[in-house]
């Protein structure tokens, strides 16, 4: 009777040895972890990654100074003419701000891939400033068309150092990017992902 209870509990193992091996084959195999030549592709494919846009207004003054030519006397005409009539301008200007990388920049040399885990290093923060004419609001000008163009592009710089100046803005900007590529990453199988300013050192191979 011994016996045979042995020789039903050892059949009985071996079935059960036999099914967990065969679902340990037929089981799926997860996906190969992309290297990184694939990975900067995936990552370029985003190309320019906007991360932040905010909108601005700015009250701007200008009153270009005449310029000079070869001729004394007609740089005197002008300085005459430029106290009698002098050229200035003020308006309210408004424009979109945004900030962003452009990942079709990154390299193998901005991301290192370590198993599961992977290290990126983000492109320089841009910043485009886009003025909205259909809102700016001239409040007393007396400036021809190329002059008012002049007193624009003043705006259009005096907005893009305010926010290149502003930390907070740029700690923004550079959160959206951090989670966004997160989740491109996470989606292909890394378990670990870190933006670093920096690569880390590779790990040795011992």
């Amino acid at each position: 009777m011994v016996r045979l209870l042995v020789r039903v509990v050892v059949v009985v193992l071996a079935l059960v040895a036999g099914a967990v091996g065969t679902f340990l084959l037929m089981r799926p195999k997860a996906p190969a972890l992309p290297d990184t030549p694939a990975l900067v592709t995936r990552v370029r494919e985003v190309a320019r990654l906007e991360t932040l846009t905010v909108s601005l207004y700015k009250k701007v003054e200008f009153s270009p100074e005449p310029q000079s030519t070869n001729s004394l006397w007609k740089d005197v005409i002008n300085w005459a003419s430029y106290s009698l009539h002098t050229p200035r301008g003020r308006a309210i200007v408004f424009a979109d701000v945004h900030l962003g990388y452009d990942f079709g920049r990154l390299d193998d040399s901005a991301l290192r891939v370590q198993g599961s885990r992977v290290d990126v290093v983000l492109p320089p923060l841009e910043t485009k400033v886009e003025l909205k004419p259909g809102e700016t609001e001239i409040i007393g000008s007396n400036l021809d068309s190329a002059e008012t163009t002049q007193l624009l592009e003043k705006a259009r710089e005096a907005f893009e150092r305010e926010v290149k100046a502003d930390a907070r803005l740029r700690e923004r900007a550079r959160r959206s990017a951090e989670n966004t590529l997160r989740v491109l990453f996470f989606s292909v199988g890394f378990r670990e992902v870190n933006v670093v300013d920096v690569l880390p050192p590779k790990a040795s191979a011992g």
